[in-house]
Protein backbone atom coordinates (compact mmCIF):
# COMPACT_ATOMS: atom_id res chain seq x y z
CA UNK A 1 0.00 0.00 0.00
CA UNK A 2 1.44 3.42 -0.94
CA UNK A 3 2.44 5.82 1.83
CA UNK A 4 0.02 8.65 2.17
CA UNK A 5 1.23 12.04 1.47
CA UNK A 6 1.07 14.88 4.44
CA UNK A 7 0.08 17.96 2.62
CA UNK A 8 2.57 20.95 4.50
CA UNK A 9 0.63 24.06 3.99
CA UNK A 10 1.48 26.71 6.38
CA UNK A 11 -0.65 27.21 9.04
CA UNK A 12 -1.79 30.42 10.54
CA UNK A 13 -2.85 29.60 13.94
CA UNK A 14 -5.69 30.71 15.81
CA UNK A 15 -5.31 33.74 18.23
CA UNK A 16 -8.27 34.87 20.09
CA UNK A 17 -7.02 38.13 19.90
CA UNK A 18 -6.79 38.40 16.33
CA UNK A 19 -10.24 37.19 15.99
CA UNK A 20 -11.78 40.03 18.20
CA UNK A 21 -9.71 42.62 16.03
CA UNK A 22 -10.82 41.34 12.67
CA UNK A 23 -14.50 43.30 11.49
CA UNK A 24 -17.27 41.49 11.66
CA UNK A 25 -18.12 42.22 7.62
CA UNK A 26 -14.33 42.80 6.47
CA UNK A 27 -14.69 39.07 4.71
CA UNK A 28 -16.33 38.19 1.19
CA UNK A 29 -19.18 37.25 2.24
CA UNK A 30 -21.58 35.62 -0.54
CA UNK A 31 -24.66 34.89 2.35
CA UNK A 32 -25.59 38.61 2.22
CA UNK A 33 -26.22 38.93 -1.44
CA UNK A 34 -29.32 36.17 -1.10
CA UNK A 35 -32.46 37.09 -1.13
CA UNK A 36 -34.26 35.79 2.05
CA UNK A 37 -35.87 33.84 2.58
CA UNK A 38 -33.12 31.23 1.64
CA UNK A 39 -33.58 28.40 0.35
CA UNK A 40 -30.37 25.73 0.79
CA UNK A 41 -29.65 22.17 0.14
CA UNK A 42 -28.57 20.77 3.73
CA UNK A 43 -25.62 18.72 3.48
CA UNK A 44 -25.73 14.59 3.41
CA UNK A 45 -23.08 12.21 3.71
CA UNK A 46 -23.72 10.05 0.64
CA UNK A 47 -25.99 12.26 -0.92
CA UNK A 48 -25.04 15.74 -1.86
CA UNK A 49 -22.50 14.67 -4.83
CA UNK A 50 -22.38 16.96 -7.60
CA UNK A 51 -24.59 15.35 -9.83
CA UNK A 52 -27.17 15.92 -7.20
CA UNK A 53 -26.45 19.56 -6.13
CA UNK A 54 -26.50 20.55 -9.93
CA UNK A 55 -30.29 19.02 -10.34
CA UNK A 56 -31.21 21.03 -7.35
CA UNK A 57 -29.71 24.17 -7.97
CA UNK A 58 -32.08 23.63 -11.16
CA UNK A 59 -35.20 23.95 -9.35
CA UNK A 60 -34.20 27.01 -6.96
CA UNK A 61 -31.71 25.86 -4.72
CA UNK A 62 -29.56 28.86 -3.80
CA UNK A 63 -26.99 27.65 -1.61
CA UNK A 64 -25.81 23.89 -1.80
CA UNK A 65 -22.81 21.82 0.47
CA UNK A 66 -20.95 18.95 -0.25
CA UNK A 67 -21.17 15.63 1.73
CA UNK A 68 -19.26 15.57 4.72
CA UNK A 69 -15.35 16.25 4.05
CA UNK A 70 -12.85 14.84 6.35
CA UNK A 71 -10.46 17.14 6.86
CA UNK A 72 -7.81 14.53 8.36
CA UNK A 73 -8.59 12.52 4.74
CA UNK A 74 -7.57 16.12 3.15
CA UNK A 75 -4.38 16.72 4.82
CA UNK A 76 -2.85 13.12 3.82
CA UNK A 77 -4.29 14.23 0.25
CA UNK A 78 -6.52 10.99 -0.12
CA UNK A 79 -8.20 11.77 -3.58
CA UNK A 80 -11.46 10.19 -3.18
CA UNK A 81 -12.07 12.84 -0.41
CA UNK A 82 -10.45 15.39 -2.52
CA UNK A 83 -12.82 14.34 -5.31
CA UNK A 84 -15.87 15.04 -2.63
CA UNK A 85 -14.82 18.50 -2.89
CA UNK A 86 -15.05 19.04 -6.53
CA UNK A 87 -17.80 21.06 -8.38
CA UNK A 88 -19.23 22.29 -11.40
CA UNK A 89 -19.48 26.26 -11.56
CA UNK A 90 -22.81 26.24 -11.68
CA UNK A 91 -23.28 25.06 -8.42
CA UNK A 92 -22.40 28.56 -6.96
CA UNK A 93 -22.93 29.10 -4.15
CA UNK A 94 -21.04 26.10 -3.22
CA UNK A 95 -20.22 25.41 0.44
CA UNK A 96 -17.48 22.95 1.32
CA UNK A 97 -18.67 20.74 4.68
CA UNK A 98 -15.38 19.67 7.41
CA UNK A 99 -15.71 17.39 9.69
CA UNK A 100 -12.96 15.69 12.18
CA UNK A 101 -11.32 16.96 15.69
CA UNK A 102 -8.06 18.28 15.56
CA UNK A 103 -7.77 22.29 14.74
CA UNK A 104 -4.85 21.66 12.80
CA UNK A 105 -5.87 19.58 10.53
CA UNK A 106 -8.96 22.12 10.24
CA UNK A 107 -7.10 25.08 9.09
CA UNK A 108 -5.04 23.37 6.17
CA UNK A 109 -8.30 21.58 4.41
CA UNK A 110 -9.91 25.48 4.65
CA UNK A 111 -6.49 27.17 2.79
CA UNK A 112 -7.09 24.07 0.34
CA UNK A 113 -10.89 24.92 -0.14
CA UNK A 114 -10.25 28.49 -0.79
CA UNK A 115 -7.30 28.01 -2.67
CA UNK A 116 -7.33 25.01 -4.61
CA UNK A 117 -10.77 23.86 -4.58
CA UNK A 118 -12.14 27.44 -4.75
CA UNK A 119 -15.50 26.70 -2.75
CA UNK A 120 -17.76 29.90 -1.75
CA UNK A 121 -17.65 29.01 1.85
CA UNK A 122 -16.87 26.77 4.42
CA UNK A 123 -18.86 24.86 6.45
CA UNK A 124 -18.13 22.42 10.25
CA UNK A 125 -20.46 20.06 11.25
CA UNK A 126 -21.26 19.97 14.69
CA UNK A 127 -24.48 17.88 13.94
CA UNK A 128 -23.33 14.36 13.26
CA UNK A 129 -25.27 11.89 15.22
CA UNK A 130 -23.30 8.93 13.42
CA UNK A 131 -21.39 6.83 15.81
CA UNK A 132 -18.73 5.93 13.60
CA UNK A 133 -18.18 9.99 13.27
CA UNK A 134 -18.91 10.46 17.03
CA UNK A 135 -15.56 7.66 17.91
CA UNK A 136 -13.56 10.40 15.62
CA UNK A 137 -14.25 12.95 18.76
CA UNK A 138 -15.99 15.52 15.75
CA UNK A 139 -19.86 15.75 14.31
CA UNK A 140 -22.24 16.42 17.11
CA UNK A 141 -20.23 15.12 20.19
CA UNK A 142 -18.52 18.45 19.75
CA UNK A 143 -20.83 20.42 21.06
CA UNK A 144 -19.89 19.12 24.47
CA UNK A 145 -16.72 20.69 24.16
CA UNK A 146 -16.86 24.28 23.53
CA UNK A 147 -13.68 24.62 23.95
CA UNK A 148 -12.08 22.47 21.21
CA UNK A 149 -14.81 23.32 18.63
CA UNK A 150 -13.84 27.49 19.04
CA UNK A 151 -10.21 26.30 18.87
CA UNK A 152 -11.33 24.71 15.54
CA UNK A 153 -13.67 27.80 14.52
CA UNK A 154 -10.66 29.63 15.06
CA UNK A 155 -8.57 27.94 13.28
CA UNK A 156 -10.55 27.79 9.80
CA UNK A 157 -11.12 31.71 10.28
CA UNK A 158 -7.43 32.12 10.72
CA UNK A 159 -6.85 30.72 7.83
CA UNK A 160 -9.22 31.54 4.69
CA UNK A 161 -10.77 34.88 3.86
CA UNK A 162 -13.52 32.26 2.75
CA UNK A 163 -17.11 32.97 4.87
CA UNK A 164 -17.35 30.51 7.60
CA UNK A 165 -20.58 28.86 8.73
CA UNK A 166 -21.80 25.88 11.34
CA UNK A 167 -24.45 23.17 11.57
CA UNK A 168 -25.65 22.06 14.96
CA UNK A 169 -28.59 20.10 16.28
CA UNK A 170 -30.76 21.38 19.47
CA UNK A 171 -29.19 19.24 21.69
CA UNK A 172 -25.77 17.20 21.67
CA UNK A 173 -26.65 15.35 25.48
CA UNK A 174 -27.12 18.20 27.80
CA UNK A 175 -25.60 20.84 25.98
CA UNK A 176 -28.14 22.52 24.06
CA UNK A 177 -28.17 24.89 20.84
CA UNK A 178 -27.53 27.63 23.15
CA UNK A 179 -25.52 26.38 25.65
CA UNK A 180 -22.88 25.96 22.88
CA UNK A 181 -23.54 29.22 20.62
CA UNK A 182 -23.74 31.85 23.83
CA UNK A 183 -20.15 31.18 23.99
CA UNK A 184 -19.05 31.15 20.61
CA UNK A 185 -21.28 34.21 20.07
CA UNK A 186 -18.10 36.81 19.50
CA UNK A 187 -16.54 35.09 16.57
CA UNK A 188 -17.02 35.30 12.94
CA UNK A 189 -19.74 33.27 12.14
CA UNK A 190 -21.34 34.10 8.79
CA UNK A 191 -24.07 31.75 9.13
CA UNK A 192 -25.77 28.58 11.44
CA UNK A 193 -27.78 25.86 10.51
CA UNK A 194 -29.63 24.46 13.20
CA UNK A 195 -31.15 20.93 12.91
CA UNK A 196 -34.32 21.10 15.17
CA UNK A 197 -33.85 17.88 16.66
CA UNK A 198 -31.41 16.71 19.15
CA UNK A 199 -28.75 14.44 18.35
CA UNK A 200 -31.11 11.57 20.36
CA UNK A 201 -33.58 11.96 17.79
CA UNK A 202 -31.19 11.65 14.62
CA UNK A 203 -34.09 12.05 11.89
CA UNK A 204 -37.47 11.25 14.46
CA UNK A 205 -39.64 13.16 16.46
CA UNK A 206 -40.76 16.72 16.39
CA UNK A 207 -38.70 20.13 15.40
CA UNK A 208 -38.26 22.47 18.36
CA UNK A 209 -38.82 25.82 16.70
CA UNK A 210 -38.42 27.84 20.14
CA UNK A 211 -34.68 26.77 20.34
CA UNK A 212 -33.91 27.70 16.82
CA UNK A 213 -35.91 31.15 17.67
CA UNK A 214 -34.29 31.30 20.69
CA UNK A 215 -31.07 31.14 19.12
CA UNK A 216 -31.49 34.45 17.15
CA UNK A 217 -29.75 36.42 20.08
CA UNK A 218 -26.33 34.73 19.64
CA UNK A 219 -26.06 34.44 15.49
CA UNK A 220 -25.09 37.61 13.94
CA UNK A 221 -25.24 36.21 10.94
CA UNK A 222 -27.76 34.45 8.67
CA UNK A 223 -29.49 31.72 10.75
CA UNK A 224 -31.21 28.86 8.76
CA UNK A 225 -33.73 26.60 10.15
CA UNK A 226 -33.44 22.67 9.63
CA UNK A 227 -35.66 19.73 9.96
CA UNK A 228 -38.93 18.59 9.23
CA UNK A 229 -39.93 20.73 6.17
CA UNK A 230 -41.78 18.16 3.01
CA UNK A 231 -43.71 21.34 1.57
CA UNK A 232 -44.48 25.22 1.19
CA UNK A 233 -47.13 24.73 4.30
CA UNK A 234 -44.51 23.17 6.53
CA UNK A 235 -41.70 25.63 4.94
CA UNK A 236 -43.70 28.82 5.91
CA UNK A 237 -44.71 27.43 8.75
CA UNK A 238 -41.04 26.85 10.19
CA UNK A 239 -39.78 30.25 9.04
CA UNK A 240 -42.52 31.99 10.43
CA UNK A 241 -42.02 30.08 14.19
CA UNK A 242 -38.29 30.74 14.34
CA UNK A 243 -37.94 34.16 12.85
CA UNK A 244 -35.28 32.21 10.68
CA UNK A 245 -33.81 34.17 7.02
CA UNK A 246 -34.20 30.56 5.84
CA UNK A 247 -34.21 26.95 5.57
CA UNK A 248 -31.75 23.68 5.21
CA UNK A 249 -33.66 20.98 3.10
CA UNK A 250 -32.48 17.42 3.60
CA UNK A 251 -34.86 14.67 3.83
CA UNK A 252 -37.39 17.15 2.00
CA UNK A 253 -35.59 16.83 -1.05
CA UNK A 254 -34.74 12.92 -1.10
CA UNK A 255 -36.28 12.25 -4.61
CA UNK A 256 -37.91 15.53 -4.77
CA UNK A 257 -35.30 18.12 -5.87
CA UNK A 258 -38.06 20.30 -7.52
CA UNK A 259 -39.12 21.11 -3.96
CA UNK A 260 -37.04 24.04 -3.94
CA UNK A 261 -39.35 25.46 -7.32
CA UNK A 262 -42.50 24.33 -4.92
CA UNK A 263 -41.46 27.19 -1.98
CA UNK A 264 -40.84 29.86 -3.77
CA UNK A 265 -44.04 29.32 -6.28
CA UNK A 266 -47.18 31.29 -5.16
CA UNK A 267 -49.08 28.20 -6.38
CA UNK A 268 -47.22 25.10 -6.51
CA UNK A 269 -48.51 23.07 -9.09
CA UNK A 270 -48.21 18.83 -8.62
CA UNK A 271 -45.89 17.17 -10.55
CA UNK A 272 -46.50 14.40 -13.00
CA UNK A 273 -44.99 11.31 -13.30
CA UNK A 274 -43.85 12.00 -16.95
CA UNK A 275 -41.65 14.70 -15.36
CA UNK A 276 -40.68 12.83 -12.81
CA UNK A 277 -39.17 9.92 -15.07
CA UNK A 278 -37.63 13.40 -17.06
CA UNK A 279 -36.02 14.40 -13.96
CA UNK A 280 -35.07 10.90 -13.16
CA UNK A 281 -33.46 10.38 -16.47
CA UNK A 282 -31.58 13.38 -16.35
CA UNK A 283 -29.91 12.74 -12.71
CA UNK A 284 -28.88 9.66 -14.07
CA UNK A 285 -27.17 10.60 -16.68
CA UNK A 286 -25.41 13.16 -14.61
CA UNK A 287 -24.37 10.90 -12.62
CA UNK A 288 -22.90 9.10 -15.14
CA UNK A 289 -20.94 11.55 -16.92
CA UNK A 290 -19.41 12.50 -13.69
CA UNK A 291 -18.57 8.95 -12.26
CA UNK A 292 -19.34 6.66 -14.79
CA UNK A 293 -20.74 2.92 -13.97
CA UNK A 294 -20.19 3.55 -9.72
CA UNK A 295 -22.40 6.76 -10.47
CA UNK A 296 -25.27 5.19 -11.52
CA UNK A 297 -24.80 2.45 -8.91
CA UNK A 298 -25.02 5.52 -6.06
CA UNK A 299 -27.55 6.38 -7.94
CA UNK A 300 -29.94 3.57 -7.01
CA UNK A 301 -30.55 4.99 -3.75
CA UNK A 302 -32.02 8.19 -5.39
CA UNK A 303 -33.82 6.08 -7.65
CA UNK A 304 -36.01 4.35 -5.28
CA UNK A 305 -36.41 8.06 -3.52
CA UNK A 306 -37.88 9.42 -6.37
CA UNK A 307 -40.18 6.37 -7.04
CA UNK A 308 -41.46 6.74 -3.84
CA UNK A 309 -45.59 7.23 -3.54
CA UNK A 310 -45.81 6.41 -7.43
CA UNK A 311 -48.24 3.68 -8.29
CA UNK A 312 -46.20 0.02 -8.02
CA UNK A 313 -43.25 1.55 -6.57
CA UNK A 314 -42.61 -1.72 -4.65
CA UNK A 315 -42.10 -3.38 -8.18
CA UNK A 316 -40.19 -0.55 -9.69
CA UNK A 317 -37.72 -0.38 -6.83
CA UNK A 318 -37.17 -3.92 -7.06
CA UNK A 319 -36.03 -3.45 -10.31
CA UNK A 320 -34.52 -0.27 -10.07
CA UNK A 321 -31.98 -1.15 -7.37
CA UNK A 322 -30.29 -3.62 -9.43
CA UNK A 323 -29.75 -1.01 -12.28
CA UNK A 324 -26.39 -0.54 -13.92
CA UNK A 325 -26.66 1.60 -16.31
CA UNK A 326 -28.72 4.70 -17.77
CA UNK A 327 -30.44 2.54 -20.51
CA UNK A 328 -31.63 0.07 -18.01
CA UNK A 329 -33.35 2.52 -16.28
CA UNK A 330 -34.89 4.27 -19.37
CA UNK A 331 -36.28 1.02 -19.69
CA UNK A 332 -37.81 0.10 -16.36
CA UNK A 333 -39.60 3.70 -16.34
CA UNK A 334 -40.86 2.94 -20.00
Amino acid sequence: MAAQTVLTSKINYPSKQHNRLRPYFCMPNFWLKLKKPIYALAPMAGVTDSAFRQICKQYGAEVVYSEMVSATAIVYNSQKTLALMKFNKKERPFVVQLFGAKPEHFARAARIAAKEIKSDGIDINFGCPVKKIARQGAGAVLMNNVKLAREIIEAIINNTDLPVSIKIRSRAGSTTALDFLKPLADLDIKAVMIHGRSVAEAQSGGVDWQIIKQARQYVKGVLLANGGVKDKISADELLSKTGADGIGIGQGALGRPWIFSQLVARNSQPITKKKIFQIVLKHAKLAEKLKGQPGIIEMRKHLCWYVSGLPNASSLRQKLIKVASVDEIEKILR
